[in-house]
């Protein structure tokens, strides 16, 4: 499904709800326990009202996780917004293990340090970081990137994702590689990538640890955001079938083409797939 068409069907709940509450003299803000873990929300964001309404975000990605993450691993986090999966890994990862948990924005990082105060019994497991993952200059990256998925209109919403850019003041830019030289990880057991189409520019600066470690990527493929960014499918796959990597379905562990084209056709115009991608 198009996220235009998922957007139309949020909406729909986020005006019943929104009705409803206000009938009790409650605001769209909101902290609530879902799934045995605490958030701060704002309804008037789409994935914070998913959480609201049906205990998690992208309950698929949640299960491939569980089905990946075994207690001690390392993981990665990158495009954490709210942080909705990075409490779900630090759950899964336990007292031994560790997340690394990326955020550019200024709006979502402020988000998940919140959620993660909330947590304090698994919020030591996370080392977040308000950085944007690059492979070229460090000190050149976007002033903005997308974060928000308000349910209010907006006219700065993208025309497909209808995601609204939001600031990166604060952040810095490094890569990867150097990111986890810099915390002294030297091996990393999972990746959750969902980035908006700069995948690429975090993979090009992630050679040493997919060399290394060939982690399981957990990924959104948005073929259409990848052009946005300069980039294309084929060009992130060339990151990955290199070493030896396959792609799966996430719902239901299929393979998928390692052809751009053939994945691009699957997908279709102005849609996204979450993938799993292991290497053999």
């Amino acid at each position: 499904m198009k996220t235009t068409h998922k957007f139309i069907l949020v909406r729909s709940a986020y005006r019943a709800i929104k009705l409803a509450r206000g009938l009790f003299g409650l605001g769209t803000r909101c902290e609530v326990t879902r799934d045995g873990l605490r958030y701060d929300l704002d309804l008037s964001q789409a994935i914070d009202l998913t959480i609201f309404v049906f205990g998690r975000f992208e309950p698929s990605t949640v299960a491939a996780f569980r089905r990946y993450v075994k207690p001690g691993a390392t993981v990665l986090d990158i495009g954490a917004n709210i942080g909705a999966q990075t409490l779900q890994l630090a759950r899964l990862v336990g007292p031994r293990g560790r997340v690394l948990s990326f955020e550019p924005t200024a709006f979502a990082f402020a988000k998940l340090r919140r959620n993660l105060q909330l947590n304090p019994e698994i919020a030591d497991r996370v080392t977040a970081l308000q950085c944007f993952l690059t492979g070229g200059d460090p000190k050149s990256f976007p002033a903005s990137v997308y974060s928000s998925w308000s349910l209010q209109p907006s006219p700065e919403a993208h025309d497909k994702h209808l995601g609204v850019p939001m600031g990166t003041a604060g952040a810095r830019g490094a890569t990867l590689d150097g990111v986890l030289a810099e915390h002294s990880i030297e091996r990393v057991d999972l990746v959750k990538l969902d980035v908006d189409g700069f995948e690429c520019d975090v993979l090009a600066g992630a050679n040493e640890m997919i060399r290394r470690s060939r982690p399981t990527f957990v990924m959104e493929i948005l073929p259409y955001g990848l052009v946005e960014q300069g980039a294309s499918l084929d060009q992130l796959l060339n990151f990955l079938i290199p070493f030896g990597y396959r792609l799966y379905n996430e719902r239901t562990e299929a393979l998928l083409p390692s052809d751009a084209a053939a994945l691009e056709r699957m997908i279709g115009e102005g849609a996204s797939w979450n993938v799993i991608a292991r290497a053999a």
